[in-house]
């Protein structure tokens, strides 16, 4: 195996950069969506940092500059805009508690079972292909109800309820994705268990 791929880039790479900036727009679009009335910005900015929720990993990858630093801070990244994105759209009434909930649920249940594998010595999991489609759907769909949703009970206009109608499919075939995915991840957790705990001589 080639050495550099477990090279520490340390602190100071590109990744970490946009993971970095992408940490600290959050708080400016809590304040937008929670301060300001301007749902459209907030959306926008909501959407462009999901978006941006490849770019480090990419640059990652075509530059080698993987880091120690930045495998703590890109999961963190992840989890606080995912959780940030959900409890604050529904928090302004623009998706149901219910359905903001059952995605939580989904990103407990899987950051539970992620520790748990780890601390018992499971080997790495590679991400389902259909459980980046189920994120991107879900990521996609928050932004898009926020963006179709108005401050102080102003009504929708017309092009508001239409994509509300289309997001609202594209959000429910993503969460129900996901909790799909989430079952089939329950095979190969079994398979990176027991070829890591083989691995370690356990």
């Amino acid at each position: 195996m080639d050495d550099s791929v477990n090279e520490d880039a340390g602190w100071a790479t590109w990744p970490n950069l946009v993971t970095s900036i992408r940490l600290a727009l959050l708080p400016v679009y809590v304040w937008l969506v929670a301060q300001t009335d301007h749902r459209a910005v907030a959306a926008w900015l909501l959407a462009a940092l999901g978006a941006t929720d490849w770019v480090d990993g990419y640059l990652a990858r075509r530059f080698n500059s993987v880091s120690n630093v930045g495998k703590i801070i890109d999961p963190v990244a992840d989890r606080l805009l995912v959780m940030t994105s959900v409890i604050s759209v529904a928090a302004v009434g623009a998706v149901p508690w219910w359905f903001a909930g059952a995605t939580l649920a989904r990103e407990v249940v899987v950051s539970v079972l992620t520790i748990t594998l780890a601390a018992l010595g499971a080997a790495r999991i590679d991400v389902l292909w259909w459980g980046k489609v189920s994120t991107f759907a879900l990521m996609a769909a928050y932004p898009l109800l926020l963006l179709c949703s108005n401050p102080h009970g102003v009504p929708l206009t017309g092009w508001q309820h239409d994509i509300r109608t289309l997001t609202w499919v594209i959000g429910g075939f993503g969460l129900a994705l996901a909790w799909m995915v989430l079952a089939g991840y329950v095979k190969p957790a079994l398979t990176a268990l027991r070829t890591g705990r083989e691995g370690r001589g356990l």
